[in-house]
């Protein structure tokens, strides 16, 4: 394979490593039932007039499977956290007790786990998409570095089915994630 093709297999293996990558670190930020810290990284606190994020200003255990406890650096903040907590998308109302904040996680209905069942499958589908778009994206600069270098058909034949090796691998990748979060959810 020529030097140029082996390099945009590169990056595009670089590419879609991160997007695997990606939907893995959406799927922590997904309750399952358990207490997770995990699913407190996106919550931004306006903290003397800046968003900052809540792991930043605070220790988070989980002391008990249902639970976490935050433990505010500044307690000046607290009434800040907690406003930040409930606005999220969690649906857990934070309890306050001037020392330390609580978030006790309620078992999950069987409602709610078949929504996020849903929204597992949706997250794997637009990464999906993503790698898919990657691979497109490979091939049109592999049929412009054709025109440039005037190289032969077999070469990009060959390079367009190292691409679709390594897109069905990744693509293998976000369904066994998807599968292992599917069932994480749906265990009582």
């Amino acid at each position: 394979m020529l030097p140029e093709l082996e390099e945009e297999l590169f990056y595009l293996e670089e590419k879609l490593e991160k997007a695997v990558n990606h939907l893995s670190s959406e799927y922590i930020t997904v309750r399952a039932g358990r207490a997770n810290p995990k699913i407190l990284d996106n919550i931004m606190v306006d903290y003397y007039g800046s968003p900052t994020p809540l792991k930043q200003m605070a220790n988070i255990s989980v002391p008990e499977p249902r639970m976490l406890v935050i433990n505010l650096f500044d307690r000046s903040a607290a009434k800040e956290t907690v406003k930040a907590i409930v606005a999220s998308d969690l649906g857990i109302n934070p309890s306050d007790d001037g020392k330390l904040i609580r978030l006790v996680f309620p078992q999950l209905t069987q409602e709610r786990r078949k929504d996020l069942v849903k929204q597992v499958k949706k997250m794997a589908e637009d990464s999906k998409v993503v790698l898919r778009n990657e691979r497109r994206d490979a091939l049109d600069k592999a049929k412009k570095l054709k025109k440039e270098l005037n190289f032969s058909e077999d070469e990009l034949t060959g390079f367009e089915k190292d691409v679709q090796k390594a897109l069905d691998k990744y693509i293998a990748q976000v369904d066994d994630m998807s599968k292992n979060k599917e069932k994480e959810i749906l265990e009582i």
